[in-house]
């Protein structure tokens, strides 16, 4: 459509990125080459993450085990106060005064040395967490167009929050908990064998049973739980597509249906709960009676040997307290394999996306500082990875600078194929697109992209002030500027209506604004860019007659002097248009003017007849 003789205000040039920020997009961070280098294995991949924090992370582990010693020191203690006691000496009460100030200053210094422990360790952990988010959004970034239509929205806000917290909380599983049970463990058994090798020998056959007797309990608690959470998933789901289907339940009558609907599903979770907690109560109950008959016959044989005076009275509580604390840590280790294997499946999705070949690489293309906005389409062919026809066939067409075109043609006939690959989402199977004289494929996008501006049929606005999002991407726009593109947009009206003007907040997907509202937005925060060509996908398509006007005057102001490419399915909104393209099957089969396309009588006269 022709602009009107309205004056467009002159717009500042646009901004061009920031040199750094591209080479942020282009680059390859030390992440993404971990994964590379270390494809398939997710250990490994793990302990590469933290390359450059390794020293952190030892820090943090001397000052663990220097904090934790208390808990090995104390059975020691405690048995030497006891000997004392029950075989009195001159020296008892020095010995007992010993091991009371020694374990009170082992226990204070506890305050300082986890202070420190926690300090380093959170510094590693959180830098990984933190440098793995930032390399998924970047590589999110880097993907193309189709990978993003192919992957749900959903999953990959799973791989940045839920996997990467994962990952976390299996680093803090191997570097904490793993390193305090290795030591627990290596401290107990080397404490003793060094007092006594009959009670060494007696532990090392008792404790592999009870372990094997915990793994044999867990592993049926374990196969209740899978069948619990495949059920709360399933639960999960229905409800997220009841509270979007409340409106259509509601509109129909239909709440009873739903409510019983909904009711058998929970009565099933319910069910699958029950099972789990009572399997988990049994299980429990008979691994406490066994853990606790070990303990007794740890007693009895450690007072037996005290008896005989094999052993001192003291050294009773020592090896009982050691024997609690290898049963106790095997137990740990059993309870940590879910949550690994768990942590293990997240680098591994994590990978998928940054491993992930299908980008847009722009590096070492041609940079385009200035855009007039002349694009051939040279013979192009096009067909989608998962189809087996031609989307486009031999297209050919020629937009020359300041021209508006508008596409027309029935579902499925290729207009947006045609506005993608202008866009540069998607390349020609074959054939060349060609802007400004320069095929796309050797162009810098962002660059180009810098000079183009997308309406499209729902406008896309963020949670912010009318402000931010009218100006997004740009850092510095003045006021003046600012209220010249807002007339243009015709939006003036609707900002001196609203007490806080341009600082009023919109909600989340523009809930608190009318469709044309928040499309005269979209063309404000496009005219701000002052970009040489302008996509306009069904921009009025949703709109009343009195929206559809207004944003009809501000499309006025947004085409002129500018490429802009329309699609539009009501034809009375593109009579004025340079030049229309009746698309059919990936081809252009009628070109011209309303006019000439009318007198025509061809597919546009026949499309047009159909609208009357």
């Amino acid at each position: 459509m022709k602009a009107k003789d309205y004056e467009t205000p002159p717009i500042p040039e646009p901004r061009d990125l920031p040199p750094e920020a591209e080479d942020m997009l282009c680059e390859e961070d030390n992440f993404l080459k971990t994964y590379r280098r270390n494809k398939g294995h997710s250990l490994r991949t793990l302990i590469s993450l933290y390359k450059g924090n390794y020293l952190s992370l030892i820090a943090s582990s001397i000052f663990f085990i220097i904090k934790h010693s208390p808990v090995w020191i104390l059975p020691i203690a405690t048995a030497n106060i006891i000997n004392a006691a029950t075989v009195p000496s001159e020296t008892s009460v020095t010995v007992i005064l010993f091991n009371v100030i020694l374990m009170i200053v082992m226990n204070a210094q506890n305050v300082l040395t986890n202070y420190f422990h926690v300090r380093f360790y959170s510094r590693a952990i959180r830098n990984v967490e933190a440098g793995l988010r930032c390399s998924l959004v970047r590589k999110l970034q880097q993907l193309s167009i189709p990978y993003h239509n192919k992957m749900q929205s959903g999953r990959l806000q799973s791989k940045i929050m839920r996997d990467v917290e994962q990952v976390q909380t299996l680093s803090h599983q191997l570097f904490i908990s793993l390193l305090s049970i290795t030591m627990n463990i290596a401290v107990a058994l080397a404490v003793v064998i060094t007092k006594s090798i009959v009670v060494f020998v007696f532990f090392l056959f008792t404790v592999p049973v009870a372990a094997c007797i915990i793994v044999a309990f867990r592993s049926k608690i374990r196969t209740r739980n899978s069948e619990f959470r495949k059920e709360m998933e399933e639960t999960s789901a229905r409800v997220m597509e009841m509270v979007e289907l409340i409106p259509v339940t509601r509109a129909h009558g239909l709440e009873a249906q739903e409510i019983h609907r909904m009711q058998s599903q929970l009565t099933q979770v319910a069910n699958k709960g029950y099972l789990l907690d009572v399997t988990q109560g049994y299980f429990s109950s008979i691994s406490w009676v066994a853990f606790q008959i070990f303990q007794v016959i740890c007693l009895g044989f450690t007072g037996y040997l005290a008896y005989k005076g094999s052993i001192k009275v003291g050294d009773v509580v020592l090896y009982q307290s050691y024997f609690t604390t290898i049963v106790n840590q095997v137990s740990n280790i059993i309870t940590l394999l879910p949550t690994i294997s768990k942590g293990l499946e997240s680098v591994n999705s994590i990978g998928d996306v940054l491993l992930a070949h299908d980008i847009e690489d722009n590096r070492n293309k041609i940079k385009l500082s200035d855009v007039t906005g002349d694009i051939v389409f040279q013979d192009v062919s096009f067909r989608y990875q998962d189809s087996d026809h031609d989307t486009m066939h031999h297209f050919n067409f020629h937009a020359v600078p300041g021209e508006t075109i508008a596409l027309v043609g029935g579902s499925g006939a290729g207009k947006t194929t045609i506005l993608n690959m202008i866009i540069g989402f998607i390349t020609p199977t074959s054939g060349h697109v060609l802007i400004d004289g320069h095929n796309m494929a050797d162009i810098n996008l962002p660059s180009y992209r810098s000079h183009l501006a997308v309406v499209p049929q729902n406008s896309i606005l963020f949670t912010g002030t009318i402000r931010e999002n009218i100006t997004y991407g740009l850092s510095s726009v003045s006021d003046e500027e600012l209220m010249r593109v807002i007339e243009a947009a015709n939006l003036t009206d609707l900002i001196e209506s609203l007490p806080e003007g341009l600082d009023t907040r919109i909600n989340e997907h523009g809930s608190n604004l009318s469709g044309g509202q928040r499309q005269r937005i979209s063309i404000a925060r496009a005219l701000i860019r002052n970009p040489r060509i302008i996509i306009l996908d069904e921009a009025t398509s949703a709109l009343d007659s009195i929206s559809e006007k207004k944003v009809q005057e501000a499309i006025s102001n947004l085409v002129k002097n500018r490429t802009t490419f329309i699609v539009a399915h009501r034809l009375s909104t593109i009579q004025n248009a340079d030049r229309i393209a009746v698309i059919n099957q990936g081809a252009c089969t009628e070109c011209g003017t309303y006019e000439e396309l009318m007198k025509l009588k061809g597919e546009f006269y026949e499309l047009k007849k159909l609208q009357s």
